[in-house]
């Protein structure tokens, strides 16, 4: 039987997810990838993969998607792991540099700049993984992921983008789903679904598994990530994808997610 190509961010944040995944009987089924989620989107664009847990703003670069199943990446509030970062205040900051490995953190972190704290900065697109040294003076930084959690400890100010969507639009927002271009069999997706609920039904051991020196895991499994796909963070995602649309966001062909 030919396998589900099944492709996943390697952050600490999809941890719960892949523990289930792993210690089910559907793992016989997929072919399973890790990368980081540029990569895990351009994978899917490029149908060297079935699914992927990928940044949504990945979306609009195909022309039909299908979430699969009811867990994703997403925040209700702040999620720690996606913020700006400066040695300022948001007021004096001048350059903002994007960090590479996520479209979506970033196009979230221009519509935030633009409308909620209304700022006019000098956009940088990072390239390599050094960028976080430039993060000084006026110019600030979008970092993402597991390195976000250790920049915490480095920089003076901090900018939870999670936080930040919260208190401008009043709805969670939806950071990477489950995406396939078409849909999958039934009987998979609801294995697959039932897979990755029993992954949330393990954070403690999750935590255990992966010990980080820059955060507690329990509270940022529990609190900050939130990975059931509700019906109000569906209309997060709706509003996200709507504002991208306005203000013509949609990446570049080429360029990751």
């Amino acid at each position: 039987m030919k396998k589900i190509r099944v492709a996943a961010v390697s952050y600490l944040n999809t941890k719960p997810l892949l523990y289930g995944i792993r210690r089910s009987a559907v793992m016989n089924e997929i072919e399973l990838i890790e990368d980081y989620p540029a990569k895990i989107a351009q994978l899917l664009i490029d149908d060297k993969v079935d699914v992927g847990l990928i940044p949504v703003a990945a979306t609009t670069r195909l022309e039909q998607w299908h979430i699969v199943g009811d867990y994703g990446i997403a925040a209700d509030g702040a999620v720690a792991s996606v913020c700006l970062f400066s040695e300022v205040p948001v007021e004096n900051v001048q350059k903002v540099l994007l960090d590479y490995q996520s479209r979506t953190s970033v196009n979230l972190a221009k519509i935030l700049l633009r409308e909620y704290w209304k700022k006019d900065v000098e956009l940088v697109d990072a390239t390599g993984e050094d960028y976080r040294s430039q993060i000084s003076g006026t110019t600030a930084g979008v970092v993402i992921g597991d390195r976000a959690l250790e920049q915490r400890s480095r920089s003076k100010y901090i900018y939870d983008l999670g936080e930040a969507w919260k208190a401008h639009t009043g709805l969670p927002f939806v950071f990477a789903a489950w995406i396939s271009k078409h849909p999958l069999p039934k009987e998979f997706e609801e294995r697959f679904n039932e897979a990755n609920r029993l992954g949330l039904q393990h954070i403690d051991e999750v935590a255990k598994e992966n010990p980080s020196p820059f955060f507690d895991l329990k509270t940022y499994f529990t609190r900050c990530i939130h990975y059931n796909l509700t019906p109000e963070k569906r209309e997060g995602l709706k509003l996200f994808l709507e504002k991208l649309k306005h203000y013509s966001l949609q990446p570049n062909p080429g360029v990751g997610q």
